[in-house]
């Protein structure tokens, strides 16, 4: 009948789904499970590298003069090798001139009326002024990081150590400023140190290269001298992590140095963040997916595909969101009608139809336990055992109630992608949470 041969072909169809879709995942189940491999350290270096710390700014004047005090005063680096420049974006407030009274080297950058650029025109702004300077007013290495940022005192030595070991381009591991504010906090603290601890530290191990992307950046002069802040997407570090991928710059991990970030504290903020995330990733992932694929077949470094794969995810939440559901909703109902609704058939008798629910049903049920257990509750509870201070926590028991959440936090926060990937790129607004006076 042709019903059934419909269902034949779309049962074959949704194979191939779920093969896709196996790929990224089981790469992150490897992550987990290969998460024991010890950390990599560089070895500590005498010789101190000129340090600029560069910070875009835009209307930030409720944090920007903590974070430059706290940076100037709290790292054991010697005063006299880094400094901190902060780039004041379309200001209308007085963000400058508090990050000048904290000791910041201020530059001011305003568009042109009618137009607003994201993210990347600050940060390209204060390169290409760092470029600039020449003799004893240069410097070695670029830190890149937000306003509203804590680092780790030893955030400067660690990546000076990483520097002088002959490191171009390389990532912190993120930390949280605000994680036990409440639960989406202590959820997103425990996402963003999942690819800290897990898929930083084995892609490092395994000699891949690390995504560098977000706050706490390293750029060395070296590598910005050939490529300059090349970028034009919303998604600018990821965009500038793999144009130097492609230029044969390797990212690195510095699990030493720790940088906190200001996590979102509400479902709008969560939202606001991860659709520019998703839709950033997708665009990406559409315009350079071949060109991983590309390098992957010329160089041989499986770190391509990685990244690949990684991006994949961007479209792939598509196919999770909307083609799986819809599908098994057929899948279930089809088989019903046919094992128990009398239909006429005339390939399979109705007892091969009412198997399949129930194989079905036991597999469905199987693989969302086994997925929500190790990503939701294994590696939940490692990551409060082992690194629950750098996830702004005091204490572990701060952070249990959220490791019980965090499968649906996971389910939360793919739709939150979905959202993104199927929308055109904006930058939204989210609400800043003032940090401590003392980072941790």
């Amino acid at each position: 009948m042709w019903h059934e041969v419909l269902f034949r072909v779309l049962s074959i169809v949704n194979y191939v789904v779920l093969i896709i879709v196996a790929v990224p995942v089981v790469l992150q189940v490897a992550y987990i499970l290969l998460g024991f491999l010890p950390k990599k350290t560089y070895p500590e270096s005498e010789k101190k590298g000129r340090i600029a710390y560069l910070i875009p700014a835009h209307n930030e004047a409720a944090v920007i003069y903590e974070t430059v005090k706290e940076l100037l005063a709290k790292q054991d680096y010697p005063r006299e090798k880094f400094d901190v420049f902060v780039v004041a974006h379309n200001c209308t407030d007085n963000t400058a001139e508090l990050a000048q009274k904290a000791g910041a080297k201020v530059l001011v950058l305003d568009d042109p009326p009618g137009k607003r650029a994201f993210l990347h025109a600050p940060i390209r702004f204060g390169i290409e002024h760092l470029l600039s300077l020449q003799g004893e007013q240069a410097y070695d290495f670029v830190l890149r990081l937000d306003a509203d940022n804590r680092v780790n005192p030893q955030f400067s030595s660690r990546m000076n150590d990483a520097y002088q070991s002959g490191v171009d381009f390389a990532r912190p591991y993120e930390g949280a400023l605000n994680g036990t504010q409440n639960f989406y906090t202590k959820a997103c603290a425990m996402m963003y140190a999942f690819d800290s601890r897990y898929g930083s530290r084995v892609r490092e191990r395994l000699h891949l290269a690390a995504h560098v992307n977000g706050p706490g950046a390293l750029f060395s002069m070296r590598m910005l001298q050939k490529c300059g802040y090349d970028v034009t997407s919303i998604s600018d570090d990821a965009e500038f992590n793999m144009k130097r991928m492609f230029d044969g710059y390797k990212g690195h991990f510095v699990e030493d140095a720790v940088v906190y970030e200001d996590m979102p504290s509400s479902y709008k903020d969560t939202m606001s963040r991860n659709k520019r995330m998703g839709s950033g990733a997708s665009g990406l992932f559409k315009s350079n997916g071949g060109k991983l694929w590309k390098h992957f077949f010329r160089t041989g470094d499986f770190s391509f595909l990685e990244v690949y794969f990684l991006f994949s995810l961007s479209l792939l939440n598509v196919l999770i969101g909307v083609w799986l559901p819809l599908y098994y909703l057929y899948h279930f109902l089809y088989c019903g009608f046919a094992g128990w609704g009398g239909m006429e058939l005339a390939m399979q008798p109705p007892e091969y139809y009412r198997a399949m629910v129930w194989n079905t049903l036991f597999a469905a049920i199987g693989i969302a336990v086994g997925l929500f257990v190790l990503f939701g509750y294994v590696q939940g509870i490692f990551l409060v055992l082992t690194d629950y201070k750098k996830l702004g926590a005091s204490g572990r028991r701060e952070l249990l109630g959220a490791v019980l959440g965090f499968p649906a936090f996971l389910v939360l926060y793919g739709v939150t992608l979905l959202v993104g990937a199927c929308s055109k790129p904006t930058w939204g607004t989210v609400t800043r949470n003032v940090p401590p006076k003392t980072s941790q």
